[in-house]
């Protein structure tokens, strides 16, 4: 058996909306999907650099698997914006609640980390903050805006909330030009009311096709996650989605539950249809598919965003 601990701290619950809701059985994991606790001198370092920088990153918010992989690598997802967010997702073990007011130092603060840690390529995320005019768009600005300044050679990715409601949010942060710009569908749209309650399929594939219409240079990505019920036709529908929006990246990961409160695992997916799932997918004409057990959006980024651009520029090549 398994026993999460569900708190930020004794006087806040982590997931305050989640309380009322019964427990359900955190499955066993697969030795296929398992992974060794972080314990090598470069989690060590990448780990203080974070701290010292009063950074928050989505690989600890949102516990996830490859963190000692990638902060072994220095390679870690810095999470802008707090570490609350006011969604309330069936699948985030990211804290919900009321989030405090933007750190104007936090630009400053991630540009610092990220050129002490060398990243040749950095992942920018944030929780959702609908309580901000803008949806947090000009924070992104800005944080690229200081990466840029301190780190020149340095290529972004970001991974945006929806920007719901926000109207001219997504301009600004596409007029910033990051490098890639993902946004995760997360699940397929007949589970949306259940995992996603608070987003829009349609919205999200919209976004994602007018990142395209603002500027076609910038390279788009989403993901999402497999093993919550979805059916196999479901996400090879959602793939056939992405393509019309001309979405160059694709990534598909195992859901794991964090808590006994959030939905739960259907089922773990098989390794071979992971494969399957990834084979399709270049089928229908992505540029770059991840599809694994372990596949995250932001799993080993900087070699994938070598790859993406490589495979740019052969199909420009073929089409001469």
């Amino acid at each position: 058996m398994v026993t999460v601990l569900d708190t930020v701290s004794k006087a806040r619950p982590r997931h305050p909306e989640k309380a009322h809701r019964p427990d359900t059985e955190v499955l066993r994991k697969p030795e296929w999907i398992r992974v060794k606790a972080p314990t090598s001198r470069g989690y060590a370092e990448t780990r203080a650099i974070v701290k010292t920088n009063k950074l928050v990153t989505v690989c600890e918010e949102a516990g996830c698997p490859n963190i000692g992989e990638c902060w072994e690598k220095k390679h870690a997802t810095f999470m802008i914006m707090g570490e609350i967010c006011t969604r309330a997702c069936a699948f985030c073990n990211v804290a919900t609640g009321i989030p405090a007011p933007l750190d104007p130092n936090e630009p400053e603060n991630v540009a610092k980390a990220v050129r002490q840690m060398g990243l040749s390529h950095v992942v920018i995320t944030s929780v959702d903050r609908d309580d901000l005019p803008d949806g947090g768009a000009q924070h992104f600005v800005e944080v690229i805006q200081a990466i840029r300044e301190s780190s020149p050679s340095t290529t972004i990715e970001i991974l945006t909330p929806d920007f719901l409601r926000k109207d001219g949010a997504l301009e600004k942060v596409v007029a910033a030009r990051p490098d890639v710009f993902n946004h995760n569908l997360e699940t397929v749209p007949s589970k949306y009311l259940t995992v996603r309650p608070g987003a829009r399929y349609f919205h999200s594939i919209r976004l994602l096709q007018r990142v395209k219409e603002l500027d076609p240079t910038i390279f788009t990505k989403s993901g999402i996650m497999v093993g919550l019920g979805e059916e196999r036709n479901e996400v090879l529908q959602l793939m056939d989605d992405l393509r019309t929006a001309d979405v160059d990246f694709l990534t598909i990961g195992q859901y794991l539950q964090p808590t006994r409160k959030h939905h739960p695992v259907v089922r773990f997916v098989t390794p071979d249809e992971f494969k399957a799932y990834e084979t399709i997918a270049y089928t229908k004409g992505f540029l770059m598919v991840s599809a694994s057990p372990l596949t995250r959006s932001s799993h080993h980024a900087g070699e994938d965003f070598e790859r993406l651009r490589a495979a740019r520029a052969a199909k420009l090549a073929a089409a001469k």
